[in-house]
C-alpha cells in the first residue's frame, strides 16, 4: 500500500458532523492500509470571520507589521481544524496527531498574506507514519525565517497538501471538496457543463491561473514541478464507498497527452471577475518606459496580467495592464502619486468593472482559427473586447464584467462543450 495526501476544504469541514465523516473517510483507507496525511482547510466561514474581526480593528494603512498579525490571526482557523480532525480520528479508534504549519516546520518567504512555501521537513511527519499514525498537519500557513507564521493566501491549503504531497514524495494527493471533479465551466453559469475524467497539467494550470476556483494555481505549480499525481473528487460522496471506486471518481490531472485529449479543441471555458484594467496615458515612448512604471508595482507585490502598449504618437504612448481587483485601490494610489510624476506621465485611468473569460484547449496547438471562433462567438452576441492575451492552449479576453455570463454561455456552445465527450 502507499502514502496517500487527502486535502479536504473548508466546506468537506464545515461542523462536526461533516467532520466525523471525513475522519471515517480516512480511517476507510488507513484501515486498507495506506499511511494517512491529512491537509484539511480552516471550517467554512472561518478564516472569513477571523479577518473580518481584524479588518474592524486594523490600520487604514497595511504595514508589514500589520499584516504579520493579520497571518497570526487567519492561521488559527486551520488549527482548530487539524484539532478537531484528530479527536475524530482518535474516536474511530486510530492513533493520530495533529500539527501546525511550524511544527512541520513548512518554511515559506516572509510575504504576509501571501507566502510562498520554500521546503518542508519531513523527518517528524515520517517518524509518525512509521508508527502507525495518521498525520493530521495544517494548511495555508508556515513559518518564515524569523519564526513569523505565515499564510499563503486564498485556496493555500491546496497548496500546503501538494507541497506535502512532493515533500513526502506520496503516491497520490486527492484534493476533496464540494464539486465532484473539473468541468467545462461552472455550471452555475452553464447548467449544461460536463465533468472531465482526465485533464493535462497544462490545461488545468491555464484554467487555475485564469480563474477556475476548483485548485490553486500555486497547487497545481506545485504537481507540474515535483510530478505529483492529483485527483479531484467529492467529499459528499458516502464515505464508505469502496476505495477502488473512488480512486477512478473525480477528475485525474494527468501528465500524459494520449490521443482522445486531441480531439477536443477547446476542453474548457475559465474566468474571473476579480480583475481591474489600469490605463497609463501619453508616457515617453523609449527605452525601459515599461519597468519604470511595472517594476514599482511589482516591487508593490501587486500581481500583474495582461499587458497592452499602444502604438506611439508624437513620442508618447498608452499603457494598459490589469491587476487583482483587491490590489485596484493601492495600484491606482502607487501610479497617480509616485509613477506618474517620475515618468512625467499625463494621466492615469483605471476601470474596475471588467472581467477575464479564456478558452482553454491542448487542441488549440494544432488547430488554426480557434481565437477567430471565439471573436466571432463574442461579436455575435455584441460584446466588444477591450484586451487579448494568448498562449499556445488559450486565448483569454478582456471584457466589460456585465457582460461575463453572456460571454461563458456564448462560448461553452461555440465549442460544443454542451455536447458529450467522443467515447463517453
Amino acid at each position: 500500500m502507499g502514502l496517500i495526501v487527502h486535502k479536504y476544504g473548508g466546506t468537506s469541514m464545515g461542523s462536526t458532523e461533516r467532520i466525523r465523516n471525513v475522519a471515517k473517510r480516512v480511517a476507510k483507507w488507513a484501515r486498507a492500509g495506506h499511511q494517512m496525511i491529512v491537509v484539511p482547510s480552516a471550517m467554512s466561514g472561518e478564516t472569513n470571520r477571523l479577518l473580518g474581526l481584524a479588518k474592524e480593528l486594523q490600520p487604514a494603512t497595511m504595514t508589514p507589521e500589520a499584516l504579520r498579525e493579520l497571518d497570526a490571526i487567519a492561521a488559527t482557523g486551520e488549527q482548530v481544524s487539524v484539532g478537531l480532525l484528530a479527536l475524530a480520528l482518535q474516536a474511530e479508534g486510530l492513533a493520530a496527531v495533529s500539527y501546525s504549519g511550524w511544527q512541520v516546520p513548512v518554511h515559506t518567504d516572509t510575504a504576509y498574506t501571501k507566502a510562498r512555501i520554500s521546503s518542508i521537513e519531513d523527518q517528524r511527519v515520517r517518524a509518525d507514519l512509521a508508527a502507525g499514525k495518521v498525520v493530521i498537519i495544517t494548511g495555508f500557513q508556515g513559518i518564515d525565517d524569523l519564526g513569523n507564521v505565515t499564510t499563503l493566501g486564498r485556496g493555500g491549503s491546496d497548496t500546503s497538501a501538494v507541497a506535502v504531497a512532493a515533500a513526502l514524495k506520496a503516491d497520490e494527493c486527492l484534493i476533496y471538496t464540494d464539486v465532484d471533479g473539473v468541468y467545462t465551466t461552472d455550471p452555475r453559469i452553464v447548467p449544461e457543463a460536463r465533468r472531465l475524467a482526465t485533464i493535462s497539467f497544462e490545461e488545468m494550470l491555464e484554467m487555475a491561473s485564469l480563474g477556475s476556483k476548483v485548485l490553486q494555481i500555486r497547487s497545481v505549480e506545485f504537481a507540474g514541478k515535483y510530478r505529483v499525481p492529483l485527483r479531484v473528487l467529492s467529499s459528499f460522496t458516502p464515505w464508505d464507498i469502496d476505495i477502488a471506486e473512488e480512486s477512478r471518481s473525480g477528475t485525474l490531472i494527468t501528465f500524459e497527452e494520449d490521443e482522445k485529449m486531441e480531439q477536443a479543441v477547446v476542453s474548457g471555458i475559465a474566468f474571473t471577475r476579480d480583475e481591474a484594467k489600469i490605463t497609463v496615458m501619453g508616457v515617453p515612448d523609449k527605452p525601459g518606459i515599461a519597468y519604470q512604471i511595472l517594476g514599482p508595482v511589482a516591487d508593490a507585490n501587486i500581481d500583474i496580467d495582461v499587458i497592452i502598449q499602444n502604438v506611439s504618437h508624437d513620442g508618447k504612448t498608452d499603457f494598459s495592464f490589469t491587476v487583482n481587483r483587491g490590489d485596484y485601490p493601492r495600484a491606482m494610489d502607487l501610479l497617480k502619486n509616485q509613477v506618474a510624476p517620475a515618468t512625467g506621465a499625463e494621466q492615469v485611468i483605471g476601470d474596475p468593472k471588467i472581467c477575464k473569460v479564456s478558452i482553454v484547449g491542448i487542441g488549440m496547438r494544432s488547430h488554426v482559427g480557434v481565437a477567430s471562433s471565439m471573436f466571432r462567438a463574442l461579436s455575435e452576441e455584441g460584446i466588444n473586447i477591450m484586451m487579448i492575451s494568448t498562449s499556445e492552449i488559450k486565448t483569454s479576453v478582456v471584457i466589460a464584467e456585465k457582460y461575463m455570463e453572456l460571454a461563458v454561455r456564448a462560448l461553452h456552445k461555440a465549442f460544443d462543450l454542451d455536447q458529450p465527450a467522443e467515447g463517453a
